[in-house]
Formats: structure tokens, C-alpha cells, sequence
């Protein structure tokens, strides 16, 4: 009996001491694929201003893959989420666009919008609302935002008029448009006019005689209307920020590009149907399933209602009351 036993029992420890080691294997092996620094890793979770462990991934694994060509040199990269809300009320907006700079250990998360879509009345509708985007999409004039790896470009400012900033007191509104190039479903975003840019526009446009501006037309007048900040609304497909994030943003990337990655692609919204792939929980239960339109169904339907509804031709802009 006491020459049975002891076997027995060595084979349960051999047996116990074979799943430790695979466990420990295990983990190493996990670990040796998972090189995120352990002060980004702090950073990954679903709540407001943290990032959602695929994104940071696959975020990650473009900045690498750039550096690794010699396409970037910018010490910091990008990252946007466009399943999390972009208002969560209250005035308070959703912070889902990432910018870390693995360098000096910093992460920071501030708002962006989403593309905003279009409902062609009796044909499709494809609009999105301001807190969760339902619709995505890389088709031409859609107005939708399209995820996938892209490279920040060309800086390109451009001026869209002046606003009253106090009592006879204007000021001109001068806007810096990052193009931004993309690669396979996003590879057309300089075609789609795709970039990022402050949230900031003029309504209500007039002309406002002032011969004197360097911005004057041959007549003597400059384009004035109302200053918007629409930060907390949609863009039409762009990755728009608020005036100070966009300074910032932009003073990185000039003349120094780097890499974009925005969440979700076509491959993720295709398997969240079948519970399959990451989604924010509360935009998913909000918006139901949510859709990809392909460029090539897409464009022709956006085509041919723009011939059956063609644009009223441009009017020029009225001479403000007063001027």
C-alpha cells in the first residue's frame, strides 16, 4: 500500500506543478504581447475620458507601425472612440478623442463631434443624432464619419469672415484645417475633405463695408456674421474640437505629422450585431444596431437625389443693416 501511494501522490503534484507552469507561461506569453506601458494601461476603461482597451491597441499599433517606416517622428499620437456619447448632458460633453505622448507619460481626453449624416427626404435616411452616432460611412458628400488609420497632413487656414466681439468691438475669425489622409475604407478623406478643425463658424452672413480691412473684396466690403461654437454638436464627418483643444492639436501636428486612429471600423459595427465586437453600452442601448454604408452603395443614392434636387443657385450675401 505504501509503495502505491507514493506515486500516486507524486503524479497529483507533477500534475498540480504542470498547470502552474502553463498558467505562468500563460501569463508571460499575454504579457509579451501586451507591451503597453503600465501608466497607459491606467488609462483603459468605459468610463468619461478613459479609452477602450481595442482602441488604445489598435491606436498604438499604427504609431509603432509609422514610426517603424520613418513616416513620423511626433513623440504623441491620436486616438478617437465614435461609439462613446459626445454629449452627456448637462452641458457637459463627452471626452472621447485621446492624445498620448508615451514620452512624458501623458494622456489626455477631450471632446470631438461625430459626423452628423443627412436624411434624403423620401429616399434613405442616414442622419445621426448629437449624443451617439448610429450611422457610419465613407461615401462622398455623406457627412459621416469613417473609422480606420489615418496620418494627420497639410495645415491650411482659412478666413471665414468677422464677429462682433463687444461693443463696436470685431474681431476676425480665422480657422486652421488639418487634412488628414486615410488608408483601405478611409483611404478617400482628402477626397471627402476628412480633417480635423476648431468647432467654430459664422451665421447670419452679411457684407459689411470696410475698405480698409486686408480682407476686403473690389468693392470695399468683408463677409461679418455670428460666431458659433458648436463643440457639443456634430461636424460633417471631420473630427472637429473646441477652439483652445484645437490650437493645441494643431500646433503638434504642424509640419510634424502623426497617426489617427478612429474606432470603430466597418469590421466592428458588422460584428457588434452579433455581440461580437466592442461598443459603448449606453450609446448601443440608445441607438439599437448600428450601420456602415459602403461607398459603393452609398454614392450613387446621394448622386442621384442631388440631380433630382438640384441646389438653389449661390445668391451673394446681403449688405448688413447698417453698414
Amino acid at each position: 500500500m505504501r509503495l502505491r501511494s507514493v506515486p500516486l501522490g507524486v503524479v497529483a503534484l507533477l500534475g498540480l506543478l504542470i498547470v502552474v507552469i502553463a498558467l505562468t507561461a500563460s501569463a508571460r506569453s499575454f504579457a509579451a504581447r501586451s507591451d503597453i506601458p503600465a501608466w497607459l494601461q491606467a488609462h483603459v476603461g468605459d468610463g468619461d475620458g478613459q479609452i477602450a482597451q481595442v482602441v488604445l491597441e489598435r491606436a498604438r499599433a499604427l504609431y509603432l507601425k509609422k514610426v517603424g517606416q520613418g513616416a513620423v517622428k511626433n513623440p504623441c499620437y491620436f486616438a478617437m472612440d465614435a461609439t462613446r456619447p459626445g454629449d452627456m448632458g448637462n452641458g457637459v460633453l463627452g471626452r472621447r478623442y485621446y492624445v498620448i505622448c508615451e514620452a512624458e507619460q501623458s494622456f489626455r481626453a477631450i471632446s470631438s463631434g461625430h459626423g452628423s449624416g443627412r436624411n434624403l427626404k423620401g429616399v434613405v435616411n442616414f442622419a445621426n443624432g448629437k449624443r451617439c452616432a448610429k450611422n457610419f460611412g465613407n461615401a462622398l458628400d455623406s457627412s459621416l464619419t469613417a473609422g480606420g488609420a489615418y496620418m494627420t497632413g497639410e495645415a491650411k487656414t482659412s478666413f471665414k469672415g468677422y464677429y462682433r466681439t463687444g461693443a463696436k468691438q470685431d474681431a476676425v475669425l480665422l480657422r486652421t484645417f488639418i487634412q488628414f489622409d486615410g488608408e483601405g475604407e478611409a483611404a478617400n478623406a482628402r477626397q471627402r475633405v476628412i480633417g480635423g478643425h476648431a468647432a467654430r463658424l459664422l451665421r447670419g452672413m452679411c457684407l459689411r463695408k470696410s475698405p480698409n480691412s486686408s480682407y476686403a473684396d473690389h468693392d470695399g466690403y468683408v463677409p461679418f456674421g455670428k460666431l458659433v461654437d458648436y463643440a457639443g454638436g456634430r461636424s460633417n464627418g471631420c473630427t472637429s474640437w473646441s477652439p483652445v483643444d484645437a490650437g493645441q492639436i494643431i500646433a503638434m501636428v504642424k509640419n510634424n505629422p502623426t497617426t489617427l486612429y478612429i474606432y470603430p471600423e466597418s469590421r466592428d459595427i458588422a460584428a457588434v450585431a452579433k455581440a461580437g465586437a466592442y461598443w459603448n453600452a449606453s450609446c448601443l442601448k440608445e441607438i439599437g444596431t448600428p450601420k456602415f454604408w459602403p461607398r459603393k452603395m452609398l454614392e450613387p443614392i446621394i448622386a442621384q437625389y442631388s440631380k433630382d434636387h438640384p441646389a438653389p443657385p449661390p445668391q451673394p450675401l446681403p449688405i448688413c443693416k447698417g453698414s
